[in-house]
């Protein structure tokens, strides 16, 4: 699957540069057990994906692939941001 990335609008949302748009949202949103390897590729590939990752971040996503981490990865960059931290 390719993937065009089109340039935002002027002062449009991160988000509307996302390649995440061009594809099914349920791809970022992988039932148990099902792959996250496809919604990780496109993320990797994004013109925004730090943005999206620290949106996530900074909400405490609770589901889905945001900025090509899980929930769980995504819970461990915070653990080891507050252990950093301290």
């Amino acid at each position: 699957m390719i993937l065009q990335i089109e340039p935002a609008e002027p002062g449009a949302h991160w988000s509307t540069a996302g390649l995440c748009a061009q594809v099914d949202p349920r791809l970022f949103f992988p039932t148990k057990g099902q792959s996250v390897a496809e919604a990780r590729g496109i993320c990797m590939a994004c013109p925004v994906r730090a943005e999206c990752l620290a949106a996530a971040l900074g909400r405490g996503e609770p589901s889905g692939i945001w900025g090509g981490l899980t929930v769980r990865e995504r819970q461990r960059a915070l653990r080891q941001r507050r252990e950093a931290a301290a």
